[in-house]
């Protein structure tokens, strides 16, 4: 058998690649607080890396089918957004049946889903698309509300379904600012994704905290990336001890911000797709 060659591959095939290696890249920063990342588990007691990247990896199907059912359906509609969700769900199927029923990437399967198809439809209009397709109702999806759902209606906050429909304005009003802004400093890339990370946890009110803290780790994960970004960010030695500071606090907390890691995600998928594309 011949050798797959880069330019055999087609758009769907690289927007997969792309969200799956956004996911990785995401799992394997570190030092994140909190989270699992090369150093450990974070505040999971059912989470390791290596889980992490083979639930990544069994979502590269869905995310082409994703792209492949934008491409043949042409526009944000209904039709496309029903497509959507059933891949959406049969991928978290795959990716329960390979983590043995462990919810890894749920999140990120709504929100890179939605904009791996907004790409295939348009990479210039990406979180635009995806905001009108998370605007349209599924009528097949299932009712029952998921953890950050319940917890987005019992505080008021922004859930994922939210941040989709007003086009992600968390990864493009801080994440990806942040991140330019740190490589034009010369941060370095892995401290510039952190940066982003927690530009984004400085305002987003990340229902996976309040569902394991309620506010009081909502305020010490909001304050505390504020903290590191103001001490020069985690290239600067005053940063990186805010930065563990911060980590301790959360753990302590049993507070871990897989929402924001899910849009940092996001913000990486985005941040590559004009340079992939």
């Amino acid at each position: 058998m011949r050798a797959l060659k880069l330019h055999e591959l087609t758009l769907a095939d690289r927007l997969a690649d792309l969200a799956v290696d956004a996911l990785i890249d995401e799992a394997d920063l570190s030092p994140k607080p909190a989270l699992v990342d090369r150093r450990g588990n974070g505040a999971h007691d059912d989470l390791h890396l290596g889980l992490m990247h083979a639930s990544a990896l069994s979502l590269w199907p869905m995310f082409k089918q994703m792209a492949e059912a934008a491409l043949e359906f042409g526009e944000v509609g209904l039709p496309l957004r029903e497509a959507l969700g059933r891949l959406g769900r049969e991928g978290e199927q795959a990716m329960l049946a390979t983590t043995g029923g462990v919810n890894t990437h749920r999140g990120a399967i709504w929100a890179l889903g939605l904009l791996t198809a907004a790409a295939a439809l348009d990479s210039r209009n990406v979180t635009l698309n995806a905001a009108r397709l998370a605007l349209l109702n599924d009528r097949f999806a299932p009712r029952p509300m998921s953890h950050g759902a319940q917890v987005a209606r019992r505080y008021g906050a922004r859930g994922a379904r939210e941040e989709a429909q007003l086009g992600f304005p968390s990864v493009i009003q801080r994440g990806l600012p942040q991140l330019r802004k740190s490589r034009l400093q010369n941060a370095g890339e892995q401290n510039a994704r952190l940066d982003a990370l927690l530009a984004i946890m400085t305002e987003l009110a990340d229902t996976c905290v309040l569902y394991r803290a309620g506010p009081e780790g909502l305020r010490t994960m909001q304050r505390g990336a504020q903290a590191v970004l103001n001490a020069g960010g985690s290239a600067t030695l005053a940063g990186r001890r805010h930065l563990h500071a911060l980590d301790t606090q959360l753990l302590a907390l049993n507070a871990s911000p897989g929402g924001a890691a899910d849009l940092l995600a996001a913000c990486l998928f985005i941040d590559r797709l004009d340079g992939a594309l």
